[in-house]
């Protein structure tokens, strides 16, 4: 019998004084008897279910799971909600939100008779904030993701949704495809509940909870409506109640060798540009001094083996089949830090050694790789002193070396304004440009980076451009997008100097995005600059733009890093 002083909730529940009385009777009126409070851990299942999220609908079915899984380890477990936040409803943007639901989740953990806790999340930004708020808490953790939707299929057509949707839809703008059959394609896109079956940033996410650590190894992949999604919900509320008795804390795992874990897997399987700002925001609420400088070494050791849109070919079900993460971690190996923790108490090593070999098709071996180098690639330059992301395995590679013509759009109003213009003055050398999408200027930096190509060059039949923004872009898009550009414009970065017909050159294997314009030129410009009015004066908005940090660390709010004063 283990002591249950040393739990968390202990001191909750048991004693002499009127609240351990009041308390107990509190949670008897739930229905409880009387041995629940004999010396069983709690567990809080933090849930992001909502029927605004159709990534997350089908938490509130998994918790049950979780919960059979608790109870049979000999845990009490507690459901209880967070926001959730939807990627395809919320405006301006999830992101301007992330912070908030990880305050929410941080604080719930904390104020509450919580031993351990078991993480329920899915769409894109759920899973950061959950994983954001439980680095803070530090209370023993482990996540259980919802699991990608089941592809559609139009005609012979497999459909990866958010990727193939955006393909179809350009197919559409130029008038290729016609009003009946974007109405076809509207109906099978999104199969089943369960976030995007390609490697955007909910699959993304998945992928860089199990990688390091802090899910039970094969998790990332299986599909939202399997079964085995269920057992793996169980097997993890089993867990948790192990985990809560030994004391095994997020800061146990989540160690800057489990981060690095993370970011060599989101390399090789050309994952999301998001993942970028989330585990730089993650290492700050952890106290690991992770930089831009760490994602770019890391890539360019790192190849690209995983054959996934919008980087290659396959979906989330083919992945999973394939073997999933564990298949590509087992590749990775000798680039990994083996003798990394992870939550079911085993080092990463320990966790591989049955997982299955590369298939070849969905995931290569380390000897015949997609890429020679990650997924994604730091840029600096004149444009983007504090860096800019760059995904390289989503870009035309004849557009990796690129000078071209600046086209600039002030705001993405301006751009939705004018870009479908016939007269526009563009063709496909030239450089789309749009100011204002980042932390501050958006507000919120959102996913609007991934800039329309312009219909006129649609019908012409060019299919990639070269485009610049301080925002993000969604994990399902491609092309040739620079993202993240630091400091933003919205704040007097070198993007707001930009002016239509400036020259631009970008080039990825050196890593340079320049701005072809002498410097005092520049600096003349942003001193002529006229600050825009802030978006807030009040409530939530107010409090993220006047403590968001910056892209190249993590938007999250400083007061919330390990080392705030």
């Amino acid at each position: 019998m283990r002591d249950p002083k040393g739990l968390r909730s202990h001191s909750w529940f048991n004693g002499t004084g009127y609240y351990n009385f009041a308390r107990r009777a509190w949670l008897r009126a739930e229905g409880f008897g009387h041995d629940i409070f004999e010396g069983k851990p709690i567990i809080g299942i933090c849930n992001s279910w909502s029927e605004l999220n159709n990534c997350n609908v089908h938490l509130r079915t998994l918790a049950e799971a979780v919960k059979r899984g608790v109870w049979a380890a000999g845990g009490v477990p507690l459901e209880f909600p967070t926001i959730s936040l939807g990627e395809m409803f919320m405006k301006p943007t999830t992101m301007l939100f992330r912070n908030l639901m990880a305050m929410d989740v941080e604080e719930s953990i904390t104020a509450n008779p919580i031993d351990g806790v078991v993480l329920l999340a899915g769409c894109d930004k759920t899973t950061p904030a959950q994983l954001m708020g439980a680095a803070s808490a530090d209370v023993p953790a482990i996540m259980v993701t919802g699991g990608p939707m089941l592809a559609g299929r139009w005609g012979k057509q497999t459909l990866g949704s958010g990727t193939d949707g955006r393909r179809l839809f350009d197919e559409y703008r130029a008038g290729r495809i016609g009003d009946e059959q974007l109405a076809e394609i509207e109906g099978c896109l999104s199969r089943s509940h369960g976030h995007c079956t390609v490697m955007g940033t909910a699959s993304t996410m998945a992928s860089i909870a199990e990688a390091m650590g802090m899910t039970l190894p094969g998790g990332a992949a299986i599909p939202a409506v399997d079964a085995r999604r269920a057992v793996f919900a169980e097997e993890s509320g089993r867990r948790i109640v192990e985990m809560a008795w030994d004391g095994l804390k997020p800061s146990t795992i989540m160690t800057r060798n489990a981060l690095e874990n993370a970011i060599r897997a989101d390399m090789a399987i050309g994952g999301s540009t998001n993942a970028v700002p989330h585990l730089l925001a993650i290492a700050r609420r952890l106290g690991v001094d992770l930089t831009l400088a760490d994602f770019d070494r890391i890539s360019r050791e790192t190849p690209l083996i995983v054959n996934m849109k919008p980087s290659g070919e396959h979906v989330m079900e083919d992945f999973f089949y394939a073997g999933g993460l564990p298949t590509v971690m087992k590749a990775l190996l000798p680039l990994l830090h083996g003798d990394a923790l992870t939550v079911n108490g085993k080092t990463v090593a320990e966790n591989l050694e049955r997982a299955p070999e590369p298939d070849n098709d969905v995931v290569r071996p380390l000897s015949d790789p997609i890429h020679k180098e990650g997924g994604t690639a730091i840029l600096y330059g004149n444009v983007c002193p504090e860096g800019a992301v760059f995904k390289q395995s989503a870009a035309s590679p004849h557009l990796w070396k690129h000078r071209g013509r600046a086209v600039v759009f002030e705001t993405r109003q301006e751009m939705l304004d004018r870009i479908d213009d016939p007269d526009l003055d563009v063709d496909e050398n030239s450089v789309l440009v749009m100011k204002n999408g980042g932390p501050i200027g958006a507000p919120g930096f959102p996913e609007w980076g991934h800039i329309p190509i312009p219909t006129k060059l649609l019908k012409a039949g060019v299919k990639d451009m070269v485009r610049i923004s301080d925002a993000r872009m969604s994990g399902t898009s491609f092309g040739a997008d620079v993202l993240h550009v630091s400091p933003e414009s919205a704040i007097g970065g070198p993007l707001a100097a930009v002016r239509t017909g400036d020259e631009i050159e970008l080039n990825v294997e050196e890593r340079r995005l320049t701005l072809l314009v002498d410097d005092e030129e520049i600096q003349r410009r942003l001193a002529a600059r006229k600050p825009q009015a802030p978006h807030y004066k009040r409530g939530y908005g107010k409090l993220f733009l006047d403590n968001v940090t910056q892209a190249h660390e993590g938007c999250d709010f400083r007061f919330l890093h390990k080392d705030a004063d």
